[in-house]
């Protein structure tokens, strides 16, 4: 089944969903039934071993399989799949809630005074909202015309890149992080993977300073500066987990710059 939820606004700009997906059976169709009212749906995975791609198709026959080319391209890939202009990037551990498909439904049923907007975020871990920890607020480009905007080349910490005025939605997109602290560990270990060749691909080397200062200041700013205490333990394990991707990312560039180092462009 197709869009089962589609909505024909008279007069409205045709919309995109674009959603990049790797083993995500167990979160994606929850992300896709949010979205079911979207003109069009565009999954790209880059191989999963799941059902990813079987529930994907319940909802649109867009489907491909690309491989991995980090964040930034992997998003920018989906875009260029699509075929309406304006494009609403959501992650399968997102749901797009009632209230932001109403409003993108009015912003695109008439004539939008941007070529992007932004979107407010509600995060949680497990069941519980996360209302500090640097969390909140938390803005996002998401909705935007391809013809003016386009992700950037990042491997992770990826961005929408626009040369017009940004907008801003009010109605919040609700992220659903992790289920718990396995999973929150498995983000880790990737994005310190992906983080530490990023840097490295800019040429940064990992020092005494980045090691030990930078992870104890990302405890602190995490828990203290920005409140994460006010969040219960769930606010200690995600200052401690960010305390731990700091140390790790440094680690792993300090071991590609000794085992790559003619290999940097």
């Amino acid at each position: 089944m197709i869009n089962p939820e589609k909505q024909d606004v008279q007069g409205s700009s045709p919309l995109s969903v674009v959603i990049i997906a790797k083993n995500e059976a167990d979160r994606i169709e929850a992300c896709l039934a949010s979205v079911a009212w979207a003109d069009e749906i565009i999954v790209v995975d880059s191989g999963s071993t799941d059902a990813t791609c079987d529930i994907a198709r319940r909802y649109t026959d867009r489907v491909y399989t690309i491989p991995w080319q980090g964040f930034g391209p992997q998003k920018q890939a989906a875009v260029d799949l699509a075929s309406h202009d304006w494009i609403l990037n959501v992650d399968c551990d997102e749901r797009v809630s009632p209230g932001l498909a109403d409003e993108i439904t009015r912003i695109l049923s008439q004539k939008a005074p941007h070529y992007a907007y932004s979107v407010p975020r509600r995060t949680f871990l497990g069941q519980k909202e996360i209302k500090h920890c640097g969390w909140q607020p938390d803005r996002t480009i998401r909705l935007f015309k391809r013809t003016r905007s386009r992700f950037s080349e990042s491997l992770v910490h990826e961005r929408v890149v626009t040369d017009g005025t940004i907008g801003a939605c009010k109605e919040k997109l609700l992220h659903y992080s992790f289920n718990g602290l396995s999973q929150l560990l498995t983000k880790l270990n990737q994005y310190s993977d992906l983080s530490a060749r990023q840097m490295f691909e800019q040429g940064r080397h990992s020092s005494l300073f980045d090691l030990s200062v930078r992870p104890l200041f990302a405890l602190f700013k995490t828990y203290l500066l920005k409140a994460g205490i006010l969040d219960g333990i769930e606010g200690m394990v995600i200052s401690v987990t960010t305390a731990m991707l700091t140390f790790v990312k440094y680690a792993k560039l300090r071991e590609l710059n000794k085992q790559e180092p003619d290999s940097r462009p």
